[in-house]
């Protein structure tokens, strides 16, 4: 089964938050999960850190157009030359979303995701409520355990 899951989060983070997201990737990668995310700082450098220092596989869906801009934990970079267009591209590469900390990227890409009917696992703070019967649905945890382990349900269910 592919376990395709993304995760979001912000470019600059506190370092509490990067190893949150750290301990995410490491989990996810423990479970066989192929990781998707924007690819480059705070957030998605540390689950990229995570995943890859357990040998898993991360993709970085960069905004800009060359591969170099990624961080250099990145198993694969991809290049859109999007700008923040990417952002649903990140979304879309996922069964599953799980969000750690972030600002107005990460709220877009939560947007997205929510409206194209996926789940999205937020650690910590964020807030949603889906407004439409088909968007998807928001789940808030507090440990990278419980999102890991929830979104790895979610994706092999669907």
């Amino acid at each position: 089964m592919v376990l395709n899951i993304s995760v979001i989060g912000g470019s600059q983070v506190p370092n509490d938050v990067c190893e949150v997201a750290y301990q995410v990737g490491r989990l996810l990668a423990k479970r066989g999960a192929t990781v998707f995310c924007g690819g480059l700082t705070g957030v998605m450098e540390c689950v990229s850190k995570g995943v890859r220092e357990e040998n898993g596989l991360v993709i970085g869906i960069l905004p800009g157009s060359v591969p170099e801009e990624g961080n250099k934990y990145l198993s694969a970079a991809i290049p859109t030359g999007l700008g923040f267009a990417r952002n649903f591209l990140v979304v879309r590469a996922g069964k599953v979303v799980i969000a750690i900390d972030g600002s107005t990227g990460t709220i877009s890409e939560a947007s997205f995701a929510l409206s194209e009917g996926k789940t999205v696992i937020a650690i910590g703070g964020m807030e949603f409520t889906p407004m439409k019967r088909k968007e998807g649905k928001f789940i808030k945890v507090h440990t990278p355990e419980e999102a890991v382990e929830m979104a790895v349900k979610i994706a092999q269910e669907g």
